[in-house]
């Protein structure tokens, strides 16, 4: 076999090993995408739940005027003076998932553009390895890392990111925080999402969702889609509920915006996968028929010297 053809076949060979791992690793982080999808879904109920309970709150002005009175979520519901901005990120721990990392690095710098934030009044808390070198890289103060988070993250795995965003904050290490994070929308599509989380407050909770809820009006004209806030009775007392209340808040934004990163992040992998396991799969095309053309060249090469041979031997 000619050099070049023995050339064309090992990337051909190489090609087809590739496209056998890509196509593989779609199909488990297909897998895990399936896997984690209930779980998410189910926590979105609870955690919209806990929500509306608050924003229900909020409306009759419980929540306000217990906050007044009690020291315990007061932090977390009252608007200080910004001397730190604390941005919490959430990227992967590797790479293989197309434009995943980018995309959320991108949109925690443009954040920073737009208001005016430096490695001086800025410190990062980073979920994932991608962001905490990135971020490190560039001279930035991270006050809090962590990686290893699981295909399918648990409360209990994740619970020390929750505590001590919060905890941090309680502590005026930073004095408001916002979250950068991939929020999943379905197997095709990601956005990027950058989320006040503290201090909480009243534009957060009754405003935060709105869009989807005008669209649904919209759609629903015809249907009544008002909402009528529940009457709640406080047992032991309205100040020790709603200070239970205010911290599942905000720990439930964090722990889901976990939750939904790792969906997408899930579905980034899948997608990247396929679209490289289509790309072996046109190069392997275009090899095959470089090769094919390559080896009738030859074949015809040798047929004319052989058919010259015995011309000049007549």
């Amino acid at each position: 076999m000619p050099a070049s053809l023995a050339a064309v076949k090992h990337k051909i060979d190489s090609t087809k090993s590739t496209r056998q791992i890509t196509s593989a690793m779609q199909m488990v982080s297909t897998a895990k995408l399936n896997q984690i999808q209930h779980h998410t879904q189910t926590y979105e109920v609870y955690a919209e739940k806990v929500k509306q309970m608050l924003s229900d709150l909020v409306k009759s002005h419980s929540a306000t005027s217990a906050a007044s009175q009690d020291d315990v979520y007061a932090a977390l519901f009252k608007k200080r003076a910004v001397k730190k901005t604390g941005v919490l990120v959430i990227t992967s721990d590797r790479g293989l998932v197309g434009s995943y990392n980018s995309n959320i690095i991108k949109q925690t710098l443009d954040l920073m553009a737009k208001h005016n934030l430096d490695k001086d009044n800025t410190v990062f808390l980073t979920v994932g390895k991608t962001g905490t070198e990135f971020f490190k890289k560039r001279g930035m103060n991270v006050v809090y890392e962590y990686s290893g988070v699981s295909d399918v993250p648990t409360y209990r795995e994740v619970h020390s990111i929750v505590k001590t965003a919060v905890q941090m904050y309680s502590d005026q290490v930073f004095d408001e925080m916002y979250m950068v994070y991939s929020h999943y929308v379905n197997r095709i599509t990601s956005n990027v999402i950058t989320h006040d989380v503290l201090p909480i407050t009243e534009k957060s909770l009754l405003d935060d969702g709105s869009e989807v809820q005008e669209n649904t009006e919209l759609n629903n004209s015809d249907v009544s889609t008002a909402h009528v806030s529940a009457e709640y009775e406080f047992e032991p007392s309205d100040t020790e509920i709603i200070s239970a209340l205010v911290a599942q808040y905000a720990e439930s934004l964090i722990y889901g915006a976990i939750l939904d990163a790792k969906t997408s992040e899930h579905s980034s992998s899948a997608n990247a996968m396929r679209s490289a396991t289509e790309n072996a799969d046109d190069i392997i095309s275009t090899l095959e028929l470089q090769y094919n053309r390559a080896r009738q060249a030859a074949i015809t090469t040798e047929i004319t010297e052989i058919t010259g041979g015995m011309t000049a031997q007549e």
